[in-house]
C-alpha cells in the first residue's frame, strides 16, 4: 500500500506534511504481515543493525545494541506540555506547547534525509474492541517498525477500522540527526546527544512528539506514551481508567476464575506476578497482561479491562526460569533482544539469567567478556535495562480471554510497593475512596542502587503512574474517585488491596519467600472477593487472621504473625512522611477525602497506642 492509496484524506496530508518537513528518501506503510517483518529484519541484519540468533536455541530472533547514551527512559527530558504548568502538575516536567513544537520543528526539518520514513498504523487493544484506542506512527527507525509489530496490532485491519475519517492519536518519532560518525557506529543506531532528546505530550491535542532517542518506552510510541500519558487524558475526559497495571486471571480448584488487575512500581515484581507460577494446588493463574491495563464500566456495572499491547517489553536481567518460568518461554522464539551479550554460538546471556556464562561473551558495548565472580568491579555483561520484546500469544500462561473485544471483569486491584519494614503482607481498603487513599501513598525503600538519594527513604509512585500520568496528578486522584462514584451498583466495584512481598527481619532476611508463594495471598484475595475470608478489622485496613493464609515452607506461625502485625510507631512515621513531604506537592489538587483518611488513619493509630 502507498500514501495514495490511502482513504482517510486527514491521515494522507498529515502523512504528506511530515515528509515534507522531515525531507525522507522514501515513505513506506507498515502493513503488519509476517513477510514484511522478514524483509525489515533481513535489510537491519545485512546493515550492521542486529544480528541473527542461533536458529536451533532461539528461532526467528535478533540481537541489538543501543548507543551507551540511549538505553533507557529518559525521565528528565519527557515532558506534558499542557496549555498550562498547572495542568500539567507537580510532578511533570513542562514546556509552553507553542514553544516546545517550535524548537522540535526545527530537529524534526530534514532529519530524515536519505533516510525511509515509515507509516505505522496501530491499535491499542484488540482491533474494533470499544474500548481500544488507534494511533499513527511516523518514525524513521525500522528497530520501532518491528518492535510495534510485536507489541501491538499493526496494519490494514486498524486502517479499516478508522475508516475515511476516524480518530486516530498521531504520533511522530525521529532517532534524530546522528552523533559523528555516521548512520550506524558498531551496529549501534544513530541518535541525537541528551540535550536535543525529546519525549514530548501534548494533551490537548492528543499529540505525541518523539525526537533523539531509539530507545524503547522513548520511541515506542503505543507504550508508555499512548497507552498512559495520552490515553490518562482520554480516560479522564471520558470517565475511565488507564493504569499501569498488570491483569491476571486466578482460577479456584473448584472452577471458578476471577481477574485482578495490580500496580506496582519498578523492580517490585510486576510481570512475575502476572505469570506466576502458583505453589499452591488446585490453583491456576493465567496472564491477560503484564504492564498497561485500561478499564471502563460494562453494561453490567462492573468494570472490564483489556490490555491494550499484544506484547511483553520485558527487563532481561534477573529474569530465569526459577524467576519467571512463564517469561522465557515468551522469549524463546520470534523475539527482540536489545543490550544483551551474546556467547559464542549466537545465544543471550544475561546477569541472573539463572546459569554462568558460558564461556567468552560479546558484552553490550560490544567487547570481549569473561565472567569473573571475583571481581566485584566487573561491569556487566548485559545492561541491567537490556530488554527482550516477545509476542503475547507465546505466553505459555496467556488467559483464553486475553484478547477478548469486550475485556475482563475485574474483581480485585492490588497495589503494592518494595517495603522491608512498616507494610504487611496484605490489606484490605475498606471501601473503593480509602482504596484510592492506599493507591495515592504508595512507595517503595530507596537501595544502594539510587546514589542521589539517601538510603531507606521512601520514594513515592502513587498508583505507580508517576512518571505516567499525562495531566496533574491530583486531579488523578479525583478522577479515582470519581470513577467510584459512577458505579450504578458499588458492591460491583472491585475490592482494593495493598500488598507487600518485600518485608525483611530486623538482621535483612526475607520473611516471605515471594514468587510462587505469592499465590497463597492471591487465594486470600479471591476469598475476601467472595466474602469468604478470614479477616479482621484493623487501624489501616481489613487484614487476614493469623490463619487466614496457607503457610509456605520455611514461613513459621511466628513469621507470619509478624508478616501481618500492624507496626503503629512505623505507620505513624508514615503519616508524618505523606503529611509533610507527599501530599503536599499537589497543593488544592488533591481531594479532600484523601487528607480525610490520612487524619482518619492517625487518630486510629493514636488510639491503638
Amino acid at each position: 500500500m502507498n500514501v495514495a492509496d490511502l482513504t482517510h484524506s486527514g491521515l494522507k496530508q498529515w502523512i504528506l506534511d511530515f515528509a515534507e518537513l522531515t525531507t525522507p528518501e522514501e515513505i513506506v506503510i507498515a502493513d503488519g504481515s509476517a513477510a514484511q517483518y522478514d524483509e525489515l529484519v533481513a535489510q537491519q541484519i545485512a546493515g550492521g543493525y542486529c544480528v541473527p540468533l542461533n536458529p536451533e536455541k532461539r528461532p526467528g530472533s535478533i540481537a541489538y545494541n543501543s548507543d551507551p547514551s540511549d538505553v533507557a527512559r529518559v525521565e528528565n527530558r519527557t515532558y506534558i506540555a499542557a496549555q498550562n504548568k498547572e495542568a500539567a502538575g507537580p510532578t511533570n516536567n513542562w514546556i509552553d506547547p507553542v514553544v516546545l513544537k517550535e524548537t522540535m520543528t526545527g530537529l524534526y526539518r530534514g532529519c530524515m534525509k536519505g533516510r525511509t520514513l515509515y507509516v505505522i498504523p496501530f491499535s491499542m487493544g484488540p482491533v474494533g474492541s470499544p474500548i481500544a484506542k488507534i494511533g499513527v506512527e511516523l518514525t524513521d527507525s525500522a528497530y520501532v517498525v518491528i518492535n510495534m509489530m510485536i507489541m501491538t496490532r499493526v496494519g490494514a485491519k486498524v486502517l479499516e477500522v478508522l475508516g475515511t475519517d476516524g480518530e486516530y492519536v498521531p504520533c511522530y518519532h525521529s532517532v534524530g540527526k546522528p552523533l559523528a560518525g555516521g548512520e550506524s557506529d558498531n551496529g549501534q543506531w544513530p541518535c541525537a546527544p541528551i540535550e536535543q532528546k525529546y519525549i514530548s505530550h501534548f494533551p490537548e491535542t492528543r499529540e505525541i512528539w518523539s525526537y533523539g532517542s531509539g530507545y524503547g518506552g522513548n520511541a515506542l510510541l503505543g507504550k508508555k506514551c499512548l497507552a498512559l500519558r495520552i490515553a490518562s487524558v482520554l480516560a479522564h475526559d471520558e470517565g475511565w481508567l488507564a493504569e499501569h497495571m498488570l491483569i491476571l486471571k486466578i482460577t479456584s480448584p473448584e472452577g471458578k476464575s476471577k481477574f485482578v488487575a495490580g500496580a506496582f512500581p519498578s523492580a517490585c515484581g510486576k510481570t512475575n506476578l502476572a505469570m506466576l507460577v502458583p505453589t499452591i494446588p488446585g490453583w491456576k493463574v493465567e496472564t491477560v497482561g503484564d504492564d498497561i491495563a485500561w478499564m471502563k464500566y460494562g453494561s453490567d456495572g462492573q468494570l472490564y479491562a483489556i490490555n491494550p499491547e499484544a506484547g511483553f517489553f520485558g527487563v532481561a536481567p534477573g529474569t530465569s526460569n526459577d524467576s519467571n518460568y512463564n517469561a522465557m518461554v515468551s522469549a524463546s522464539k520470534n523475539s527482540i533482544f536489545t543490550n544483551c551479550a551474546l556467547t559464542e554460538d549466537n545465544d543471550v546471556w544475561w546477569e541472573g539469567i539463572g546459569y554462568d556464562a558460558p564461556g567468552k561473551l560479546i558484552d553490550w558495548h560490544g567487547n570481549e567478556w569473561v565472567q569473573d565472580k571475583g571481581n566485584k568491579e566487573q561491569k556487566p555483561a548485559a545492561h541491567p535495562n537490556a530488554r527482550f520484546t516477545a509476542p503475547a500469544a507465546q505466553c505459555p500462561s496467556i488467559a483464553s480471554e486475553w484478547e477478548d473485544p469486550k475485556g475482563v471483569p475485574i474483581s480485585a486491584i492490588l497495589f503494592g510497593g518494595r517495603r522491608a519494614h512498616t507494610v504487611p503482607l496484605v490489606h484490605q481498603s475498606y471501601d473503593w475512596n480509602h482504596g484510592v487513599f492506599l493507591g495515592s501513598i504508595v512507595g517503595s525503600e530507596i537501595t544502594a542502587a539510587a546514589l542521589d538519594l539517601k538510603v531507606g527513604t521512601i520514594r513515592r509512585d502513587p498508583f505507580a503512574m508517576l512518571p505516567f500520568c499525562g495531566y496533574n496528578m491530583g486531579d488523578y486522584f479525583q478522577h479515582w474517585i470519581n470513577v467510584g462514584k459512577a458505579a450504578t451498583d458499588e458492591s460491583k466495584l472491585p475490592k482494593i488491596f495493598y500488598v507487600n512481598w518485600f518485608r525483611k527481619t530486623e538482621d535483612g532476611k526475607w520473611l516471605w519467600p515471594g514468587f510462587g508463594e505469592n499465590s497463597r495471598v492471591l487465594k486470600w484475595v479471591f476469598e475476601a472477593c467472595d466474602g469468604t475470608a478470614k479477616s479482621v478489622d484493623t487501624p489501616i485496613g481489613i487484614m487476614p487472621t493469623a490463619d487466614a493464609i496457607d503457610l509456605p515452607e520455611g514461613v513459621s506461625e511466628e513469621d507470619m504473625r509478624e508478616l501481618l502485625s500492624v507496626d503503629v510507631d512505623g505507620w505513624l512515621r508514615e503519616v508524618e512522611d505523606v503529611r509533610t513531604n507527599h501530599y503536599p506537592k499537589f497543593g488544592d489538587h488533591l481531594p479532600k477525602e484523601l487528607s480525610s483518611f490520612l487524619d482518619q488513619l492517625e487518630a486510629k493509630l493514636k488510639a491503638a497506642q
